[in-house]
Formats: structure tokens, sequence, C-alpha cells
């Protein structure tokens, strides 16, 4: 027999309680935008701050080319080992993220300390750390508030946060190169900006007391009834999203590095970062208009096929126009694939999928890992990035591939039916 305390569904005060709980928690367009911060922060300074950086940092003499690969190497290290730990624990989301804005402010910081390589590589293999468990939670919580709220399409705002974030610290570190500032100060710059940002949406990523009891009752789940396994459909879903981590990451670390040493002299050689930065929050945009019942699969082929031109055009057309062309075209895809992938992992696995999200990342951090140590090899061997930046465009060109057969392979039921037994978790 319930004593007077117990707060059940039924109870007056259980109903107050639920009522508070729904007036503090944030709204969907509050959700969206606390994730599009959350990945601004993660990505756009965390990880990619790194890549204007690098120019300033070999310019005042602290890191060599061969120094700089090593750094973005450990870093994508890094964001492979917090992926993988996703496989592994199912941690409280907001506590995750929370955690992981918290260490990127500290860890861009420290790049600005002095300690050298040893220090640094420390650095940015926890960086890489913090961005994948904060990509993997971010995603998954921020998804699944948006589906209670009853704005899923809301979705693709989130991953417009990379896009932004490397637009402002592309932008922000041309001004810094023109008033003649060291890498330094600049690191110290973005830590002050992601320490603004984190601040201004801490109190979105609510306590999950208050989410459980605001939160309306979940709908039964086909995805969630049974358990999870891997089968082909989601062993070639993680390998194309292999594909397309070491499909950008040449172009993500070295575009600067590629452009001056393309075109030296030119004024639009710290353009072109900005530019692809502005693509990928232009894609992840329109993204959001696009609904729920298009095929995933269907539009990650076209994505990974705008992608692989973006990056070929850079071989064929090293020019100001070539580049400007190669940046927008290798950006506007960038996070819309992995909108898409990501809604494509909800569909498999339904309220399993922060694990499959976790597998996929990591998959994509070992793509990452092979890009950098890849491009400096054969930098040196042939002394130019044509060669490794080709390697990048075939590599989305077969993931658009896969894709295609996996429509074949498993197509979804037509609209009105029910589901086949391969377009659901079994």
């Amino acid at each position: 027999m319930p004593t007077p305390h117990s707060l059940d569904s039924e109870h007056p005060a259980a109903r107050v309680a639920a009522a508070a709980a729904r007036r503090r928690a944030a709204g969907p367009f509050a959700v969206a935008l606390a994730g599009l911060v959350s990945l601004a922060v993660v990505m756009g300074i965390g990880r990619f701050a790194f890549t204007p950086l690098l120019p300033m940092m070999l310019h005042d003499g602290t890191v060599t080319l061969d120094q700089g690969g090593w750094l973005a190497t450990v870093n994508y290290i890094g964001y492979f080992v917090g992926a993988a730990v996703c496989l592994f624990i199912r941690p409280d989301a907001v506590r995750m993220v929370r955690l992981g804005l918290v260490a990127t402010v500290l860890l861009t910081l420290g790049m600005a300390l002095p300690g050298g390589m040893p220090a640094w590589s420390l650095w940015r293999a926890a960086a890489g750390v913090a961005s994948a468990l904060v990509m993997v939670y971010t995603a998954a919580w921020c998804l699944q508030r948006l589906a209670e709220l009853g704005r899923p399409e809301l979705g693709g705002l989130i991953f417009c946060g990379p896009g932004l974030g490397i637009v402002v610290t592309g932008l922000g570190a041309s001004g810094m190169v023109g008033a003649g500032w060291h890498a330094d100060h600049g690191w110290l710059a973005f830590t002050v900006l992601a320490v603004v940002l984190v601040a201004g949406v801490w109190r979105i990523f609510a306590a999950p007391a208050a989410l459980a009891a605001a939160a309306p009752a979940a709908s039964p789940d086909r995805a969630g009834a049974g358990t999870v396994r891997l089968d082909a459909q989601t062993w070639a879903l993680t390998l194309a999203y292999g594909l397309a981590g070491f499909g950008y990451i040449i172009t993500a670390t070295f575009l600067p590095v590629i452009a001056r040493e393309a075109l030296p002299g030119t004024v639009w050689a710290d353009l072109f970062w900005p530019i692809f930065g502005a693509g990928v929050a232009v894609g992840a945009f329109v993204a959001t208009r696009i609904g729920m019942a298009h095929d995933n699969r269907k539009l990650l082929a076209l994505l990974y096929g705008m992608q692989a031109l973006g990056v070929a055009i850079a071989v064929v057309f090293p020019s100001v126009a070539g580049f400007a062309v190669s940046s927008l075209l290798a950006g506007l895809p960038f996070t819309a694939l992995v909108a898409f992938a990501m809604r494509e992992a909800r569909r498999l696995w339904g309220p399993h999928a922060p694990r499959l999200m976790g597998l996929m990342t990591a998959s994509y951090g070992l793509g990452q890992i092979a890009g950098p140590p890849l491009a400096t090899a054969l930098v040196a061997r042939s002394g130019g990035f044509a060669s490794s930046l080709a390697c990048a465009a075939a590599a989305l060109a077969l993931g658009a591939l896969v894709f295609a057969w996996m429509r074949r392979a498993w197509p979804l039921p037509a609209a009105g039916t029910s589901p086949s037994p391969d377009a659901k978790v079994r």
C-alpha cells in the first residue's frame, strides 16, 4: 500500500512535479540549439580549430609539417578511442556531454601553454576522446528529446554546429594572421569563445530526473522490442561511414596548407577553410528541410558523390576558383551525411542506437587515423598533395557505391505495409 509520501503518477504532488518539470524542460528549438552549440564547441573548436591554426604554428616554428600531421593523427586516435568506449558503457548522456564540454575547454587552453610536442600530443589525443563522446551523446540525447517533443525534423540543426564552428575559427584565424598573432594567442582566444558558448547552453542539458518527469510516455518501438545484432546491413553502414572519415580528413586537416602551397602569396589561402565551414553549415541546414520519409541510403549516396567531386576538383583545378568550389562541395555534405547516417542508425536500432552510433563513429575514427600519415608519406614521395587527395576522392566514391548497393539489397517497405524482416533490427 502506498505511503502518504509516495509519488506515483496519480498522486497530486506527482502531477504538480511533472508540470513543473515540463515548464523547466527546454523546448524543441532550444534542444536543437543546444546540440548545435555543443557540436560547434567540440568539433569546430576542440577538433578543427587546429586546421587554421596549423599554418600559424608552422610559421612560428613550433612544429614541422610532420609534427603537425602527428598532432592531427593522435587527435583522430583519441576520437577512435572515445567512440570505441561508447560501445561498452551506458552512462547518463547529459553527464557525458557536460564533462566532454568542460574537458574541451581545458584541453584547448592546454594548447596555448608551453609544453611542446609531448604535452600537445597528450592534449590533442584527449580532445579527440572528448569530441567523440560529446558527438555521440549529444546526437543521441538531442535526437531522442526532439522525437519525444514531436519535432524530429529539427535534428539536422544540431549538425550545423561543426560548420558554424569551422567558419568562426577559420575567419578568426585569418584575422589573427593579418594582425600578426602567434598561434598560442589563437588558442587562448578560442578557449574564451568555448567558455562563453558552453555557459550559454549549460542548463539546456537538463538533469535526467527532470526529463523523466517531463517526457511523455514512450510508444512501443519495434526496434527496441528485441535484442539488436550486427547483421550484414549494419556492417555495411559501418564500413561506408568509415570511408567518409578517410575521405574528408586530408582536406579537413591540410586545406590551408594545401592552398598556400598551390597558390603562394594569395590572400585567398586563409579563406578556403571558412568556405568549407560555410558549406558544412548550409548543408546541415538543408538537411533539416528533407522529410523523414526519404531513404537515408539514397541521400547518403548522393552526398558521398558530391564530396568525392569536391575533393577531386582540388586535384584537377588547383586555382582560386577550383579551391573555392572544392571547399564548398566538400563542405556541404560533411555533417549532412553525419545527420543521415545517425538517422539511419536510429531506424535500425531504435533506442539502442547510441551503441551503433559508437561503432560507426569508431569506424569513422579509423578512417581519420589513416588519412594524415598517408598524406604526409605521399607528400614526401611526390612533393604534393594531389595523390593523397585522389585517394580520398576514390574512398568517397566507393562509399557512394556501398550505399547504392544497400538500397538494392535491403529495400525499404512500401508505404502502408509492415516492415520486412530486414527493415528492422532482430
